[in-house]
């Protein structure tokens, strides 16, 4: 049989691809494109993912590469707004389109029904080609000719059937605005890719998040019948089992340290995918705390104490202050607390630098 990885070794695992055992040196892009992108609906969560994972981060650093177009927010894994290299952004959309598909097949089949998507989506690439609009600006254009049907509904069917990118100001550090969509080839600069390569694209995914089943990877893109994929690599691939018996893959030289190595505690943004890229994901948040964390539309912002979530925080600013709150779901030990308002005041320096800090530690 594959040798056995516990459950606390597959955390450490996936913190040491996850940049969270150690920060890293690297740029923003360079960071984004090891994690293979990261979820970004809250428009400045990936400032705190990245000012967690990379060594002297500072918002400029993001902020830099979004309005220099090298990293781009899409909608991509899950039908949910990315943070993914420009290089990326391409393969990655087109892989995962008929996730995209089924959202409009599902949630979206009785605004639809009878619809020509096809004249929709010609006709949302020639406004957008016009000008860069928002989804509800979008929307209402094309309900001036289709007057029957839900602006929603028609903006909708062009994000998920053209590559769409959220143009700056969107989640420019201190600036912020509206979500306004460009189609993705002319803003990147670069053309849509052909074909996804869906070989490429999981070995990328586990040198992230492995090592992994099959279901993870589903859970993680979106997607279904994987089966095959991870088929053809399995010649390339180290093969384990969890504690249940479930076959993992993994890349042979990946790092896989001992359950017993050290794990800092780190602040995570709310939707990090450290927490929402595996079927199972006790590897890194209990079942209880996963209940405590998750919202009616994502989840909250947490922290890992031994490499698992004991909570969530939340931080408040204005012009002079920034309050830190953090929610300790169960009691921590006094080193535990100790170690968790270091981090806390490194947070907020760096989310509130010359500000009146405040930080508030609750059980």
């Amino acid at each position: 049989m594959p040798p056995m990885l516990e459950r606390r070794e597959l955390g450490r695992a996936l913190l040491a691809r996850q940049m969270l055992l150690e920060r890293v040196d690297a740029t923003a892009e360079e960071a984004i494109a090891r994690l293979a992108g990261m979820q970004a609906q809250a428009p400045y969560a990936p400032y705190f993912g990245l000012w967690t994972r990379v060594r002297g981060f500072g918002t400029d650093d993001l902020a830099d590469a979004l309005t220099g177009r090298r990293v781009v927010r899409v909608a991509l894994m899950r039908s949910t707004v990315h943070l993914v290299t420009a290089a990326d952004c391409h393969s990655l959309r087109t892989w995962v389109q008929p996730a995209l598909d089924r959202e409009l097949n599902t949630a979206y089949k009785k605004a639809l029904a009878g619809l020509d998507l096809a004249a929709v989506v010609e006709a949302g690439r020639v406004l957008l080609d016009e000008r860069h609009l928002t989804p509800k600006e979008l929307g209402q254009a094309l309900n001036e000719r289709w007057p029957d049907r839900e602006p929603r509904a028609l903006a909708t069917v062009v994000r998920n059937r053209v590559p769409l990118v959220q143009v700056p100001p969107r989640a420019v550090w201190g600036v912020g605005g509206a979500t306004r969509y460009a189609m993705a080839a002319p803003w990147t600069g670069t053309a849509p890719a052909p074909a996804p390569d869906p070989e490429r694209i999981v070995l990328r995914y586990l040198a992230a998040f492995g090592p992994a089943s099959v279901k993870d990877v589903q859970t993680w893109a979106g997607l279904t019948r994987l089966h095959a994929v991870m088929e053809r690599l399995r010649p390339r691939l180290a093969v384990f089992r969890d504690e249940h018996g479930v076959e993992l893959f993994d890349l042979p030289d990946a790092p896989r340290p001992g359950a017993d190595v050290l794990a800092p505690v780190r602040f995570l943004p709310e939707y990090d995918n450290l927490l929402a890229s595996h079927a199972d994901r006790t590897r890194v948040i209990s079942d209880e705390a996963r209940r405590r964390v998750g919202t009616r539309n994502g989840m909250r912002a947490t922290f890992l104490v031994d490499g698992q979530v004991r909570g969530a925080w939340k931080l408040d600013t204005d012009r002079t202050s920034a309050t830190l709150e953090i929610d300790s779901f169960w009691p921590l030990s006094a080193a535990e607390r100790a170690e968790v308002e270091a981090e806390g005041a490194r947070l907020l320096e760096f989310a509130a630098p010359g500000a009146a800090h405040d930080l508030r530690v609750a059980t």
